[in-house]
């Protein structure tokens, strides 16, 4: 038996010793109660958070908490469900969720929790934590509209301009080519990619087809647009939950270009998809349905979205005071950058007075109207000149171009009036020709291939 030296056994108790943690790591769990249909109750986490992450430990699947009730709390799932059951473990996170972002993730399809699905392998650079939910800049760290977005539309760009910094939503009824106008806008920011002034461009696909997201992404590519370009994508067949977090996973990574001081344009194709699976979301959790069995707080989730959207204050010192600035950037944060925002709505009938579509038209700085009619009879962009506005975007517009379209949205809008009535009577006085003469050579003028 071999001898044990006395000095030994004390340099390894001390060695021990010095190991020694007095505080034991806690990890506040919880169990599952109930689990499906994307919602699970889990009993026991009583100190969670509204928003907080938590991670499901035997499949790893996360989920928000969205419900607080007494008893137990109700979680959507960020995943599949499939696998859990009653009486697993849930632990908390003690973060909000978050995802990560960086310049390594342009050119690049990702899901709502920020993970690539373009098997083009890992995302590579530097990445920096961003909250998926958070306070929209305050008046004091934004300045008025003054710089123009070119859309390449030459019906947009001279009667409705849009500026940098605005939310513009573009409406109209199912193929009428709303998704076209923002596919076009971001493929217009070539330009300035290729001048070395790149507007950042974020897509949103949002309860979209896999197939339609393919050839978007496709159509991006072949067009050198992807470079500058993040599509997050959350398909009709993932979960209602990274359905309705999508377009805050894009406000996300738009606001980590706008807050480093560079310009980023967000489009959400569509949010009425959005409203529709929040709806799902509240009424499985139980929360009390209100018009058209939508939850009451429908119009805060896209004001808070839209919210985020703006331009920032030039100075860099005033900038790096702004509220609730993620730690992860603070040492990046410089002014004058800006987030655009494009929503899409789809509209049923053409009914612009249905709930949804009228929340977001107050919500937003303008409206961009598609009609069926117009673009069944081939006029494309099939915008109705009449009820489409854009309310901050004239003072970013270039005095070149104002010059040119000062009088082109009113003189449309005589045109189509005097048109409907043209169909009536044969004799027409030479004042009248001429404003349909003219208004149909602008109608001739105005229509734009796709991309």
């Amino acid at each position: 038996m071999a001898e044990i030296k006395p000095a030994e056994v004390s340099a390894i108790l001390r060695q021990q010793l010095a190991g020694f943690q007095l505080e034991s790591e806690l990890e506040e769990v919880g169990t599952i109660l109930q689990v499906g249909d994307g919602i699970a109750r889990v009993y026991g986490l009583t100190n969670a958070q509204s928003g907080e992450l938590v991670e499901f430990v035997k499949t790893g699947v996360k989920g928000i908490v969205l419900n607080l009730e007494e008893d137990n709390v109700g979680i959507v799932l960020l995943g599949d469900s499939h696998e859990l059951k009653e009486g697993d473990t849930v632990k908390r996170t003690n973060k909000i969720a978050s995802i990560n972002v960086g310049e390594g993730r342009l050119g690049r399809v990702i899901n709502t929790i920020g993970e690539p699905i373009d098997g083009k392998g890992p995302i590579t650079g530097e990445t920096y934590e961003m909250p998926l939910e958070r306070k929209a800049p305050g008046v004091i760290y934004r300045r008025p509209v003054n710089e123009p977005l070119q859309t390449g539309i030459k019906a947009i760009d001279a009667m409705i301009p849009i500026g940098r910094g605005q939310r513009e939503l573009i409406i109209g009824d199912r193929q009428t080519g709303k998704s076209a106008i923002a596919i076009d806008t971001i493929i217009n920011q070539k330009e300035f990619y290729d001048k070395g002034e790149p507007v950042y461009c974020i897509y949103v696909a949002c309860g979209q087809k896999g197939s339609t997201i393919a050839n978007i992404v496709k159509t991006l590519e072949d067009k050198g647009a992807l470079s500058y370009t993040v599509v997050v994508a959350a398909t009709a067949s993932d979960p209602a939950a990274m359905q309705f977090y999508a377009p805050f996973t894009g406000a996300a990574i738009g606001e980590f270009f706008r807050d480093t001081g560079r310009p980023a344009l967000v489009v959400y194709d569509d949010l009425s998809k959005q409203a529709v699976a929040y709806r799902e979301v509240s009424l499985l959790l139980r929360r009390p349905p209100g018009r058209e069995a939508y939850p009451g707080d429908v119009f805060y989730l896209h004001s808070r979205l839209l919210e985020r959207a703006a331009k920032i204050i030039q100075s860099d010192e005033i900038a790096r005071k702004m509220n609730n600035l993620p730690e992860s950037i603070k040492h990046m944060v410089k002014g004058g950058g800006s987030l655009t925002a494009l929503p899409i709505i789809e509209t049923q009938a053409g009914d612009v007075s249905a709930y949804i579509p009228t929340n977001v038209i107050s919500i937003t700085d303008g409206q961009i109207f598609l009609e069926t009619n117009l673009f069944n009879s081939g006029i494309r962009p099939a915008i109705n000149v009449g009820i489409s506005v854009s309310r901050v975007g004239g003072n970013a517009q270039i005095k070149s171009m104002k010059k040119v379209a000062g009088t082109l949205k009113i003189d449309q809008a005589q045109f189509r009036e005097l048109e409907a009535f043209a169909k009536f009577g044969s004799d027409l006085d030479a004042a009248t020709k001429a404003v349909l003469d003219k208004g149909s050579r602008n109608v001739e003028i105005l229509k734009q291939p796709q991309y």
